[in-house]
């Protein structure tokens, strides 16, 4: 003969009222143990009729524990633990020795402990890639914000036809907020001497690409293509000057036209370059 289930009853709640006084008569507080499966069944989403399938009880049975009607036989305990995915201390609302874990962090828990192996997976690099950029967040509190243009080097001149398109012909550049970064489309990097002592090799310009390439104003720095090579040159109405007295005019010819990308706008200096630490915490931000 199998082992036969005993319920407790408890007074079942109504509404009662106090004979002498008219009031209602307040009614024993649900059991804890009845609140806390609830509470987590609730938590894991799951119903009152699938539950009781998963532990061997009757709907109705499930219904009444609910509402501090009976309680559960204290055999059924693991099994509601283990469907529920908690401990017996969380059962009784007592904590785990060692444990701090909250009523909401242990329900998520739970449900974990119901996925599958690749729904566990999924949520693992969820985690994880949450807490990465948690952490890049908490680390760039309190740093300088970081812009990113693209870099036109000279070297992505070559072999196109039309030396003003660059679009996906570049790579990014990282600064801080530096004068002219308003008007800024992209970067451009100095080669050679041409424009000292204003300008030096390898330094770093601000270019505001000008659509349909109108012409400068007389004595404005552009940025401007010619072949295969990228040069910043002073415009005047006789050619492209030079800061550098040794370098003669650039005069546009049939067989050797210039093409201008842009204006001039401003100058990144040293500190103004996003460090790599920054650029890192920018790109996890990012993404």
């Amino acid at each position: 003969m199998s082992r036969r289930r005993i319920e407790r009853g408890t007074p079942e709640q109504g509404n009662a009222i106090d004979m002498n006084t008219g009031e209602p008569i307040r009614q024993p507080s649900l059991p804890l143990i009845c609140e806390r499966i609830r509470f987590y069944r609730k938590n894991q989403g799951m119903g009152q009729k699938v539950f009781a399938e998963k532990i061997g009880a009757q709907a109705n049975t499930v219904n009444n524990w609910e509402r501090g009607r009976s309680r559960p036989d204290v055999s059924l305990l693991p099994r509601i633990c283990d469907v529920l995915g908690i401990t017996l201390e969380q059962v009784f609302g007592q904590p785990a020795p060692g444990s701090s874990l909250s009523e909401r962090e242990a329900a998520l828990i739970g449900r974990y402990r119901q996925m599958n192996a690749g729904d566990r997976y999924i949520v693992d690099i969820m985690v994880k890639t949450m807490l990465t950029v948690e952490e890049a967040r908490n680390r760039q509190k309190g740093r300088k914000k970081i812009f990113e243009l693209p870099l036109i080097d000279r070297s992505l001149a070559a072999g196109i036809g039309d030396p003003t398109e660059y679009e996906g012909r570049f790579s990014s550049f990282y600064l801080y907020d530096v004068p002219g970064l308003e008007r800024a489309d992209c970067v451009f990097r100095v080669s050679g001497d041409s424009m000292e002592p204003d300008f030096h090799d390898g330094d770093y310009v601000l270019v505001e690409r000008i659509p349909g390439a109108p012409e400068l104003s007389e004595g404005e720095i552009g940025a401007f293509a010619i072949g295969n090579e990228l040069y910043i040159k002073v415009y005047r109405a006789d050619g492209l000057h030079s800061l550098n007295p040794r370098y003669p005019i650039i005069r546009s010819s049939e067989d050797n036209p210039v093409y201008m990308i842009g204006r001039v706008v401003g100058k990144v200096d040293e500190q103004a370059k996003a460090t790599k630490e920054d650029i890192q915490l920018y790109d996890t931000l990012r993404e």
